[in-house]
């Protein structure tokens, strides 16, 4: 029987944990409701650089140790910036918890920041950057961001840039820290062959020189959704397209209808552009539909991969299916969409490294753990009516962003491509190169 226990220390600190008896391993880690938009607005990259260097030697432990103590167990340790959230995690066998937890605490409130250590890792980002760059498919979700949320830390990429990433000094990675990763903004979370009551106390002990208050006041600026168009001709193989338009937030009414939405657009084989782009048509090699959630806002979009020549036919073809999910939904569809729902919560579930994040997003978000009986009760009450309403209004309603790159000679400007759906003229805030 798993069984979810949560306990909030007396310095704030939050520990959860999931027993899973069939397991000999734990997936655990350290969840900070802290990302890239907490950066002022010169600390561009900085979230992310601190989680390099968090691997990079503490008072007891060098970066070299870091990794083989864990790796002579056969374990393994991570760690990933997100816009909203950071995470450091690692998996071990159950034998080897305590270990694990004396790492993760070790690099969260020891860390050196060693200058040489420091001066190597920016070298290391710089390449990252350049690899990204070098990704289309990635580059073209960055300039969607960008132009839908433009001058926003929301909207700035996450690895920063160049310049931002060689100006930081160490002192500025410790403010970021002191500022943000806080006992009232951090969650530990096990899931696996894990005793609830002895995590506890050792998560007690290890972590117990975490600030309760930070030293400034953490930085959120509301999200304010622009839309506009950016386009970046490239001499690639195929065209990225990104399509997109102003989602809902996690705690908006709309938002598993939103999620649902998602689904029978383009969540798989079977969705309608999948059956219509691809399959019947023959446009294009990769499309698919996404609905993204933050915390007071979010990103519906559809992202196309294709030759430039199939852009003049592509683009109306999806503004189409757009147009017609406003106006008709079969049931078949919605009861499709959520038993693909139904059966991903149920296949995490089987995965400890997956039970633990998707716990730890749900203590961030909600304040507790939602069982899933309360989340498929939530998308029961999703109707076609909600649906093809949320359709007119997000699609309709909403200022368009456009994002391209690659061969975009055969690319219509945006006003002609959305002309069927919104008969609205091109919006002015265009970037190209």
């Amino acid at each position: 029987m798993m069984k979810v226990e949560c306990t909030r220390l007396p310095s704030g600190l939050t520990v959860v944990t999931e027993h899973m008896p069939h397991l000999e391993s734990v997936a655990l880690g350290v969840w900070i409701k802290s990302g890239s938009r907490n950066e002022t607005l010169g600390e561009h990259g900085i979230a992310h650089l601190l989680e390099h260097m968090a691997f990079k030697g503490t008072a007891r432990r060098t970066a070299r140790q870091i990794a083989e103590e864990i790796e002579n167990v056969g374990g393994e340790v991570n760690a990933a910036t997100s816009t909203e959230t950071t995470s450091y995690y690692a998996r071990v066998l159950k034998d080897h918890v305590p270990l694990a937890v004396d790492i993760l605490a070790d690099i969260l409130t020891e860390s050196s920041f060693d200058e040489e250590e420091l001066r190597r890792e920016k070298h290391v980002i710089l390449q990252e950057i350049g690899a990204a760059d070098d990704t289309p498919d990635d580059v073209v979700f960055d300039r969607f961001a960008e132009t839908a949320y433009r001058n926003q830390t929301v909207g700035r990429p996450i690895l920063g840039t160049p310049d931002t990433v060689m100006s930081f000094s160490a002192d500025q990675i410790r403010h970021y820290l002191g500022r943000n990763y806080t006992t009232d903004r951090m969650f530990v979370v096990a899931a696996g062959a894990v005793e609830h009551e002895s995590f506890v106390r050792q998560v007690e002990e290890r972590f117990s020189s975490l600030p309760r208050t930070p030293i400034a006041t953490p930085v959120l600026e509301t999200a304010l959704y622009t839309g506009g168009e950016s386009r970046e001709t490239r001499d690639l193989m195929d065209a990225q397209v990104l399509l997109g338009f102003e989602g809902k937030a996690y705690h908006a009414r709309d938002f598993y209808c939103s999620q649902i939405l998602a689904n029978i657009l383009g969540g798989g084989m079977s969705s309608r552009l999948f059956q219509e782009v691809r399959e019947h048509r023959g446009l294009c090699y990769s499309v698919y539909a996404f609905h993204w959630g933050f915390s007071d806002t979010g990103i519906f979009g559809v992202h196309a991969a294709t030759g430039g020549e199939n852009l003049p036919e592509l683009m109306p073809v999806i503004v189409d299916e757009l147009r017609k999910s406003s106006m008709n939904i079969e049931q078949q569809e919605i009861e499709r969409a959520r038993a693909q729902i139904r059966a991903q919560l149920l296949m995490g579930q089987e995965s400890p490294a997956a039970r633990a994040g998707q716990i730890a997003r749900q203590m961030m978000l909600y304040g507790r753990p939602i069982p899933n009986e309360e989340l498929m009760e939530r998308l029961s009450g999703i109707t076609i009516e909600r649906l093809t309403d949320l359709a007119g209004r997000l699609f309709f309603d909403t200022t368009p962003t456009l994002s391209a790159i690659g061969p975009l000679e055969q690319l219509a400007p945006m006003g002609d491509i959305l002309s069927s759906l919104t008969g609205k003229a091109a919006v002015p805030h265009a970037v190209a190169s």
